[in-house]
Formats: structure tokens, sequence, C-alpha cells
């Protein structure tokens, strides 16, 4: 049984003696799974107790839980309406985001439940990303309160249905992704594509071509106001080394920071109000559970709907507990051309930075990683610059995703001061595809090693005067 959003699993085996070869094996000879070192011992737990005799329709569930992972675009009862009702009658859907993107699908019967299961496991709604991870269910029924964009109850059109039509929509299971831009920040549709034949019921009211949007820029930039669950609740954070600057530092990667408060009465735990929801999904999805200054970071969506400046005290550093950032030229989707540079990826160990001051060398970065006492990379690569250029762009590497968090962290946003000029250099850190690096450096070492790695961080700069 899976546990994503834990890294965790359970492995129940036919006998003792097999699993105690396993924690023996694992024991003696490190056993690493996509470049991880999994770690094995024994449960508390007997047996694996989950309804799942997919071949007996008495011994099922007709609810199931979708887990998930890389949810890089929004997730909402239409999207998985519209993945889950072709191959089986879908009666109520409930999102809950606590600790990433999962759902609970209630079909109209085991058989329906069963063809989902087998149909849409490890698919990705998107190609890429979205993948699901599907398992059944303890609850037997849904209870919906309302129909909204968490929660449907397609037997009760009447709790408060909203216009679908004005719904965020993008097209559906496995299409592509929208990449143009309207004034408002949002994708436009896409060709509409026609869902895979293993996915229909051949029903006449299944709808065979649908859309749905991606969001790009942050919707309290585009239309004022601030939406609900737009707060993520941080705890874990490291109470000498971390402040409102460091946390903005790290989470302006996933969208707009509005506001930054530590709480007084929780040590090392910060409420951060993020400019929507969408951000807030996706600061979860990459940051739970990241490592950062020797501690672990909880990251899960907060009851509050904003962040209120109450209770404001000094950080062990000085710094003030609350700050707000919603007016900081730092955030970077603020509108839709802005937003749409911004590919979302997870941390990984290597840092691309560019737009540096041609004066910069090896031993500026080793020098600004002591004084501000993080781990110095482990291999410095310099982009051969054109005649014309005026700056420098590269690639650090380091020697594990940690020490790379804590650099960003740290470094973001640093200001360089250019020699003999009244002239400030902001670093700014972002995460990228490793593809389109590799369109830069192509066949230099460096780029092949970080390639084979989930994704590459990016510094960039602005210049302010």
């Amino acid at each position: 049984m899976m546990m994503p959003f834990k890294r965790q699993a359970l492995v129940e085996f036919e006998n003792i003696e097999s699993a105690k070869k396993c924690v023996t094996f694992a024991a003696d000879e490190p056993v690493y799974i996509a470049g991880q070192q999994a770690f094995f011992n024994y449960s508390t737990s007997k047996r694996i107790t989950r309804p799942g005799n997919t071949d007996d329709p008495s011994g099922g569930n007709k609810v199931l839980l979708l887990s998930i992972q890389n949810p890089l675009y929004p997730i909402t009862v239409d999207v998985l309406y519209t993945v889950c009702n072709p191959v089986g009658k879908v009666q109520r859907i409930v999102i809950f985001k606590r600790n990433g993107i999962q759902a609970m699908v209630e079909f109209e019967s085991v058989f329906c439940a069963q063809k989902a299961k087998a149909a849409l496991n490890g698919a990705d709604i998107y190609a890429g990303c979205c993948t699901l991870k599907i398992e059944y269910a303890r609850p037997t029924r849904l209870n919906v309160i309302r129909n909204d964009n968490d929660s449907w109850d397609y037997t009760k059109p009447y709790l408060g249905r909203r216009d679908r039509g004005k719904g965020r929509q993008r097209q559906a299971i496995l299409g592509e992704h929208p990449s143009s831009f309207r004034h408002d920040g949002y994708g436009s549709h896409g060709p509409l594509l026609p869902l895979p034949s293993r996915y229909r019921m051949g029903s006449r009211d299944t709808p065979e071509l649908v859309a749905y949007p991606l969001p790009q820029a942050s919707s309290s930039y585009m239309h004022g106001g601030n939406p609900s669950g737009s707060v993520v609740m941080v705890s874990g954070l490291h109470q000498l080394k971390m402040n409102c600057s460091r946390v903005f530092n790290l989470f302006c990667l996933y969208g707009n920071i509005e506001k930054v408060k530590f709480m007084k009465t929780i040590p090392g735990t910060a409420l951060v109000e993020m400019g929507d929801e969408y951000a807030v999904e996706r600061a979860v999805t990459h940051l739970n559970n990241v490592k950062l200054f020797g501690k672990r970071l909880n990251v899960c969506v907060s009851k509050q709907h904003s962040v209120v400046p109450s209770q404001i005290f000094e950080l062990e550093d000085g710094t003030s507990s609350y700050k707000d950032f919603a007016m900081s030229k730092n955030n970077r989707f603020t509108s839709a051309g802005q937003a749409s540079k911004n590919i979302i990826q997870p941390p990984s160990c290597v840092l691309h930075y560019y737009n540096v001051p041609l004066c910069v060398t090896e031993e500026t970065f080793v020098k600004l990683c002591e004084d501000h006492e993080v781990l110095s990379f482990i291999k410095y690569k310099v982009f051969d610059p054109k005649p014309s250029a005026k700056t420098l762009s590269g690639l650090l590497e380091w020697e594990c995703k940690t020490d790379a968090v804590e650099a960003l962290t740290v470094l973001n946003h640093y200001q360089i001061r250019v020699p003999s000029k009244s002239v400030l250099l902001i670093l700014l850190l972002s995460l990228f595809f490793f593809h389109v690096v590799i369109v830069f450096v192509q066949s230099k070492a460096l780029a092949a090693q970080s390639a084979a790695r989930n994704g590459i961080i990016f510094i960039t700069c602005l210049v302010c005067v």
C-alpha cells in the first residue's frame, strides 16, 4: 500500500521469513529507488487491510482514494469527473488538500470502481504530471454538503450548483498543456482532443470533447481579493536560521507571496499567505517533507483565509516575525507574461545562475557561501559569453538537494554591487526544466550529470538602480 505524501509504503509478505530476509538484505546492501536510498523496517501493522478484491464484486468498495502526484496544474471536481466518469458513472467527489492533493470518488457500483481503478491507476491526467495513484477508500459513501470546486454530489444538482461554463477549463486526461496567454493571465483553450477509447463508457451523456485552462498569473493581482485556501502553514523551521525573508525566498518559487508571519505560540511555525490557492497547492506538493537546516518541513494548507499582523515579536536574528511582501518587486507571478516564464519544478542539487556581473568568479561564489554559512558547491561551470555580453551565466552543483535548497533559501535575492557603478544585481532563484538547460550547454559534462536529476534550479538577476 502506497503512502505517497509520506514517501512510504507498506509491503506484506507471504510469511515472516521473507520479511526478515528483506530487512536483513537492505541493512547489508543499501537499496536505491530513483536515486534515493530506501530504508526497510518492520511495521506495527500485522497485515494490510484495504478492501481490494477486484475480481469479486462483493469484495471491493465503490469509493476510490485518488492521490495526485506532481500536480502542476489545478485539480478540481470538473477535472476528476472528466477523467473518471467515462470509465464508470460517478456519483460524488470530495477533494482534500492537507498534505498534497487527494480525492475520494464514489461510483455508482463496485464494478464501476473496479473498472476505474484498473484503467486509471498510474495514468497522467496531463502529460508528464498529475499522476493518479488509486486505492480503495475506507468509507463506503461520501457526504457532500455543497457543490463547489472541491466537492460535488452529481445526484443532487441543487446543492449550490455554480455556473460550470465559467470554471477554469483546460483539455483533459493526457492532453497537451495550453501555452498561449490572454490578458487575464489564463491559458487559452488548445484544440479539443477526444478522450481515448479505453476511457469511454459509450453512454450518450459522456462528453467526448473536453477542455480545461491553466491559471498562470496570480488571481489576487488580476482580479483583486484573496481566494479561500490561499494560506499555507509551514512547521519545522529552524528558529535560529529562518526568518520572514528566507521563507519568502523559498516559497516565492511557486507563487506570489503576500504576507509571512511566524507564530508566537508555536515556535518554528509560520503562516504564508500566497497569491492564490494554486500557488498553495504547488508549494505543498514540492516543499512538504523537504529537509532544511537539519529539520524536515511540514507544509500544509491552513484553515486561515488570510494572515493578520497580530502578536508581532522579534525573531532570534532580531528581525520582525511579520512582513508584508504584497508590493515586493521580487514576486514573479504578477502578470501573465512574467508568470509564463516560471516553470514549476521540485528542488534539485543544481542551480543555474545568469545576469551575473563579468567580474564575478568562482571564488566570489565560494566567498558568498562562506559569508552566509552555507555549504559551498562541488562543481562550477560558467558558460562562454558572447563578445557583446555584459553578464555571465552558468551552473552550480551541490553535493545533495538539501545543500542546494539551503543555499537557495539564504542567497535568493542577494544584492551584488557592481564595482565602480551604482548598480545592484538582485539574485532570483527559480526552478527550470533540465531540458532547457541542455539546449544552452549541450554536451557539457556538468549538464549531462544535472540532466539525470528531476529538475534544475536556476538563478536569475534583476537590475535595480
